[in-house]
């Protein structure tokens, strides 16, 4: 099976031939040995298969979760055409330490691969947490959270300005500015956003909101009642204007009142649907009755055919 290719398709095809060192040539009339592909070189950085023991992850890892189906989608992936992409490393001592690809390095041991193939690059700690960041925030499920907590942990730890993280991101100043707002939300909301329960566009809004147990009620009730964006920006309007909780509720309520009609609706026609039939859905509190309308006896006796009812 597949974990013959489990390398891929070997350095051979990760690495361009003009830019492979070529083994040495026998001296004229030695017999012919045959090449090997040690290592590759290239503007890149050096490419080799290394023990996979010696890879260890990145410190500055801006993701906190990995899916484990994900990991073990991408290991089956492996098995079958070969680690098309190399990890991105940078050498730790005797170790190897990832700039970029620990999702790859996860699966590679999922499959029990003993070597691996890298590309070994020289790179500061600025540099190599700048890469893994701009790896993760490329991929779009990289929460919100997680990539604001990982533009706030490069800032901290190596003295940086927004502007300064901006241009290692190729991002624009405000969309670094507009993340780290996140950050000052709190702990549950934040939880909320990072899980995907709240979008990044609710999050700006209640960002905006000074007061945090006003900030928790309206995060529970953009969950709880399905408020869009544009219901949000209005009750956080009202929040911000001093409005009375009461004027929030009943903006809330308004909004649950909507999607139980919608419900009633939606059930009021998946059944003249399966009736063929003309069909209202009255509810009054917890009770309520269907009304089935039909044209003559043949079809009220079509109905109640299909309702399974025999006269």
């Amino acid at each position: 099976m597949a974990l013959k290719k489990a390398l891929g398709r070997g350095l051979g095809s990760i690495i361009n031939s003009g830019i492979v060192k070529a083994a040495a040539q026998p001296a004229k009339g030695a017999p012919q040995a045959k090449a090997q592909i040690s290592v590759g070189v290239s503007s890149y950085g050096v490419f080799r298969e290394v023990p996979i023991e010696l890879v260890v992850p990145s410190k500055y890892q801006a993701r906190r979760e990995f899916s484990e189906s994900e990991i073990q989608s991408l290991a089956d992936s492996i098995a079958s055409e070969g680690l098309i992409q190399p990890l991105i490393v940078r050498k730790s001592g005797d170790n190897y330490e990832l700039i970029a690809g620990e999702r790859r390095l996860r699966a590679c041991r999922k499959l029990g691969l003993k070597k691996v193939a890298v590309c070994v690059q020289s790179a500061s700690d600025a540099s190599s947490a700048a890469k893994g960041l701009i790896e993760n925030l490329q991929r779009t499920d990289l929460n919100p959270i997680d990539a604001a907590l990982g533009i706030a942990s490069l800032m901290q730890n190596f003295h940086l300005t927004q502007d300064a993280v901006a241009q290692r991101l190729g991002k624009p100043r405000s969309s670094i500015a507009n993340s780290l707002r996140l950050l000052s939300l709190p702990d549950e909301v934040r939880g909320f956003v990072a899980s995907g329960l709240i979008s990044a566009g609710h999050a700006k809004i209640l960002t905006g909101i000074e007061d945090p147990a006003k900030v928790l009620i309206l995060a529970r009730a953009i969950i709880e009642k399905g408020l869009s964006v544009r219901a949000t920006e209005e009750a956080a309007r009202k929040v911000k204007e001093g409005a009375p909780r009461r004027s929030i509720e009943a903006l809330q309520a308004g909004k649950a009142s909507a999607a139980k009609e919608a419900v009633m609706r939606d059930i009021q026609n998946k059944v003249a649907s399966k009736l063929h039939a003309s069909v209202t859905l009255k509810q009054s509190g917890k009770r309520g009755k269907i009304v089935i309308e039909y044209i003559d006896n043949d079809d009220l006796s079509r109905i109640l055919e299909i309702l399974g009812v025999r006269v």
